[in-house]
């Protein structure tokens, strides 16, 4: 087979963007190309995240998420610096609101530390001098924590990965996948392209993707749904910077949080609920065979039988403004519901075990050059949420090295 590109990138969010740039950067002259079905990047969890650059201090020390989120914030500071992109490294407060998160405060401070993060602990009086409306019995000050715009983070990398020769390619949709010994063929809403190395970065449909590459990847999507409100911009004072609760580590989401934007406006959120579509930003959409799909998979009921009492509460404050302003007032008192406006929603693809466990790091699969065995002509990223717009220079690089050792090692 004449290849018509040596690698395929499906899907143009922050990761398959940053694998992009990061096959040119590795090897100039390869042909590359990327197919993204939306008209334009970064439509779905890059273009609807908080916009954190995430310090590292909550992932399994040695973890893929420690290693990429803690080198990888500098990273990113240094990108956005270089490259005119509107960022800030404001720090971030951690807080307990009662006695009990203390032990859990405390295990995240030693966490923080073991990943080489300056984490700085603080009675009352130090969290009012960062955040003088938070109300607090302890908190962690994490000064690496930053923000900045991500979209254009993503469309920066597609920019540098065009200057050295990728063929991007948006309003393509991908529609089938035949693996052959001596390379793969898909089928897009554009027509036929053939590749050496087909790289699965399709976020909310990874999944689906690396079955219709003939690679069961043994877990699903299973879509949670992230409501934010914003204050309204005479109420934006009340917080100066990023705000979290303390995490309950028997609860895979953060908690409602308070995060200032690189342009002023303060988000807070979010919730987590079960999404109705993979692409499913509010009630009223709803794909029966996302949620067929959904309802389908062992793993959703072992989530709802392990989790049902915070998924009460979670969607209580989806349906309640109510309940929502009580639970941002355990930190910041002085807010009230009048206070606070809807803001876009996010979903999160968040991969599931069939044993209904979470994947609590970053998942690749297809061919791994450290594991020999029967080469393959496919590389999947099946887990990157949080924090991968933030390690996204790191998993690029990663998916890359993976990628260009399949197309070495043939078929």
């Amino acid at each position: 087979m004449g290849y018509e590109v040596d690698v395929l990138v499906v899907g143009g969010g922050i990761v398959g963007l940053s694998t992009a740039y990061a096959l040119t950067r590795a090897r100039p002259g390869l042909a590359v190309a990327l197919v993204e079905k939306e008209p334009g990047f970064a439509a779905h969890q890059t273009g609807r995240n908080s916009g954190v650059i995430h310090s590292g201090v909550y992932y399994r020390p040695g973890s893929l998420k420690a290693r990429y989120a803690t080198g990888g914030a500098a990273e990113m500071v240094e990108f956005c610096r270089e490259h005119g992109i509107a960022h800030q490294v404001t720090g971030k407060l951690i807080v307990a609101t009662g006695a009990a998160e203390l032990p859990r405060l405390a295990a995240l401070a030693e966490r923080g530390r073991a990943n080489g993060i300056p984490v700085t602990e603080l009675g009352p009086e130090g969290i009012r001098e960062h955040e003088p409306e938070v109300t607090g019995i302890a908190g962690l000050h994490l000064a690496t924590t930053g923000i900045c715009d991500f979209p254009a983070v993503a469309r920066t990398y597609a920019r540098l990965a065009e200057e050295k020769g990728a063929e991007l390619r948006t309003g393509t949709e991908l529609r089938s996948i035949a693996r052959r010994a001596d390379g793969v063929t898909v089928q897009t809403s554009a027509g036929e392209l053939r590749c050496g190395v087909l790289v699965n970065c399709a976020g909310l449909h990874s999944d689906r993707v690396a079955r219709l590459a003939g690679d069961d990847p043994g877990v699903r999507i299973v879509p949670f749904r992230g409501e934010y409100y914003e204050l309204t911009e005479a109420r934006r004072g009340l917080v100066r910077g990023l705000v979290y609760p303390v995490p309950d580590p028997a609860f895979p989401f953060l908690g409602v949080h308070l995060t200032r934007g690189v342009h002023g406006d303060v988000h807070v959120g979010p919730n987590a609920v079960p999404a109705l579509a993979r692409e499913g930003y509010d009630w009223r959409t709803l794909k029966v065979r996302d949620l067929a799909e959904t309802a389908a998979f062992p793993g959703t009921w072992q989530i709802a039988r392990r989790h049902w009492r915070y998924e009460i509460g979670e969607l209580h404050r989806s349906l309640s403004k109510r309940a929502f302003t009580t639970a941002v007032q355990r930190l910041l008192p002085a807010v009230t519901a009048a206070d606070l406006v809807p803001a876009t929603a996010g979903v999160r693809a968040q991969a599931v075990a069939r044993d209904g466990s979470l994947l609590d790091d970053f998942a690749f699969a297809g061919f791994d050059p450290d594991a020999p065995g029967r080469a393959r002509r496919t590389v999947h990223v099946l887990n990157a949420p949080s924090p991968a717009a933030t390690a996204s220079l790191a998993i690029g690089r990663e998916v890359a090295r993976r990628a260009l050792a399949a197309l070495d090692a043939g078929g």
